[in-house]
Parts: C-alpha cells; sequence; structure tokens
C-alpha cells in the first residue's frame, strides 16, 4: 500500500515506517511539525519525503493519522478525495477521565487504533470503529551491562510535563544512585530543583543513548499517566531490569520479576538498592525483563497487526465507497 503519513512521534514512526509499504511522509522547507519528513533518521528507502503539493497527484491506499488536526489538512492535500483513514491514539485522556469523550467519537469514516488496551478502555470513542494495536520496537540487542552504579530514565520534556511522567519523584531514586535523564528538554532539569544527582544527558541519538543507558545498573520508569513508553519496552529489549509504577497499562507488559512494578514508590527504591548492591540479580531481572519485551512487544508482531488493520481499513472503506454509490444512485432515480 501506498500510506500518507506525517511524522510526529518519532519513536512510534521508527518502527511503523518497517513494514513493506511505501510511506509518503510530507516534508516542508522549514522541516517543522507539518514537513518534518524523515527528519535525518535511519529509515528504509520506503519511507519516501513528498511535498505536500504532490501529494494531490499522488496514489495513496490508506491515510494514517496522529493529530486530528491532520483530518482537515489530509482533506485539502488529497484534493477532496475519500482515502480510508486511520487514527492511531497515542495519547491515554487526561480530562474527565473516567467519562472521556474522544474527540473523534461518533464517525464512520475512520478507524481508531488505540496503542494500549487501557487507553481503548478509557476513551469513550461512541460508535467509531476502534481496534488496539500494541507498540513494537527495532530490537536494540541484549546490550545491557549494568557496569555504573547509576540509573538510567528517559522523558521528554520532564520539567513542562511534571506529575504526569513522575519527575518529581526521580530524587528519590536519586538518594540511592545518580539518575541520568535523556530526552527534550532535559537541559531544563536544573531548574526543577531536583538536586545534583538528577544528571540531565539531553536529547541524544537512539543508538548512542541505547549504549549509555545499558551500562546504567536500571532503568526507571516513573511515570504516572501516560501510554506505554517506547523507551521502557527498549530498555526492556535491551535486557535492562525495570523499576516502574504500576498505571496505566504497564502492569500489562511487566512482569513482578522484570525489575519491579507497583504503585508505592518505596518499594520501588528497596528494589533499586537491591539491583545496586546485587549486580547478578540485576542481570537476572533484566534478562526476564527481555524475554517479556519479546513476547509482547517485537517488531513482527507489530507490523503484522499494522498490515491486518490496514487491509481492514481499505476493505471498509471500499464497502462505505459502495454504499455511497448506492445511495446516490437511488437519489437521481
Amino acid at each position: 500500500m501506498r500510506i500518507l503519513v506525517w511524522h510526529v512521534h518519532g519513536g512510534w514512526m521508527d518502527a511503523f515506517v518497517r513494514g513493506p509499504h511505501e510511506y509518503l511522509i510530507p516534508t516542508t522547507p522549514a522541516r517543522d511539525a507539518w514537513g518534518l519528513g524523515r527528519g535525518g533518521r535511519d529509515w528504509p528507502a520506503n519511507a519516501i519525503e513528498i511535498e505536500p503539493a504532490d501529494v494531490d497527484e499522488a496514489e495513496v491506499d490508506v491515510v494514517v493519522l496522529q493529530r486530528t488536526e491532520e483530518l482537515e489538512e489530509a482533506a485539502r492535500l488529497l484534493g477532496g478525495r475519500e482515502v480510508p483513514t486511520v487514527f492511531v491514539e497515542h495519547n491515554a485522556p487526561r480530562i474527565d477521565v473516567p467519562n472521556s469523550l474522544h474527540p473523534l467519537r461518533d464517525r464512520d469514516d475512520l478507524l481508531i487504533a488505540h496503542v494500549t488496551h487501557w487507553n481503548a478502555l478509557m476513551w469513550d470513542c461512541g460508535t467509531t470503529p476502534t481496534t488496539v494495536v500494541e507498540h513494537g520496537v527495532v530490537d536494540p540487542g541484549p546490550l545491557y551491562t549494568g557496569t555504573l552504579e547509576r540509573f538510567g530514565v528517559v522523558i521528554n520534556e520532564p520539567v513542562r510535563r511534571g506529575r504526569v511522567v513522575g519527575t518529581d519523584l526521580l530524587p528519590r531514586f536519586a538518594a540511592v544512585a545518580p539518575v541520568d535523564v535523556w530526552g527534550m528538554g532535559t537541559e531544563r532539569l536544573p531548574e526543577a530543583g531536583l538536586g545534583d544527582r538528577v544528571v540531565p544527558r539531553g536529547d541524544v541519538p537512539a543508538d548512542p543513548m541505547h549504549a549509555a543507558l545499558a551500562e546504567r545498573r536500571a532503568y526507571v520508569h516513573p511515570n504516572r499517566w501516560t501510554s506505554l513508553g517506547l523507551s521502557l519496552i527498549e530498555a526492556m529489549h535491551m535486557a535492562m531490569p525495570v523499576l516502574v509504577l504500576a498505571t496505566t497499562d504497564a502492569p500489562r507488559s511487566v512482569p513482578d520479576d522484570a525489575g519491579a512494578i507497583a504503585t508505592d514508590v518505596a518499594d520501588l527504591v528497596r528494589a533499586s538498592r537491591t539491583l545496586l548492591e546485587d549486580p547478578e540479580e540485576a542481570r537476572r531481572r533484566g534478562a526476564v525483563a527481555r524475554e517479556a519485551a519479546l513476547a509482547r512487544h517485537a517488531l513482527p508482531r507489530y507490523l503484522a497487526d499494522w498490515d491486518d488493520l490496514l487491509d481492514d481499513a481499505v476493505a471498509r472503506g471500499a464497502r462505505r465507497g459502495r454504499a455511497t454509490a448506492v445511495a446516490l444512485e437511488g437519489s437521481t432515480r
């Protein structure tokens, strides 16, 4: 298939474009949110940059959207053509939970694909068809060494997002060992007053970040309310033991013996001391984490699920097109 999709969520796209399709990615000279293109990432050749003005003449089988604003922009670029549409819901609802009304509820012209079962449970999508495609990631390999008595975490915008991603919890782990934080906006951490043992490491490309992260004794996932983090899944793939808040969909993916998972932060802090003091136990729990990640979040499963979803979306679109044609034919008699 030929799929129109914007580069919005880089980690998610990194897996999505590994399928057998052609991915048409709008690209502008500004390389902004509406035209980032490949964004300098090492993606396969079938991830194709396309100028927005050329979309109208391009063959497009399906549109995959990630922001509600893209509905209007896709319609404009496609010149009004009706193309089967899938909306990827990356986020857990933040307002009126558990009575959260999805902005695309009660529609028959698209399909909503949630990235976790938690999201699907908590969003009220009305009559809009929904499904779940759980995350998959490109396996970085079992890189874990754990040689440094430090913890690692990846959080984008940790100061702006604050309690949602658990930034305020990091000093509790830093009391056991220094916590190194990678991600966008980490340079602002000093202004949050978390102490000098919460160390910003910046927004680093995946390969060097994975190599550095794998040297830390354990991975900390302090997120209170968010979809399952891709960085957590990658850390588990690397055979890192993980310390995880048991919120949203994390308990579905993280076994108890993969490190520790709890809603009691004190339990996680105690487990962090165990991992720090016992490198062999840390390696054992990391092996459990990798096995669990490969079982649930392997790339082949993810891509196969997306192939099924895309086939279904195109079939739905064809049925809808036939129904529209019949209705139009009846109205002209």
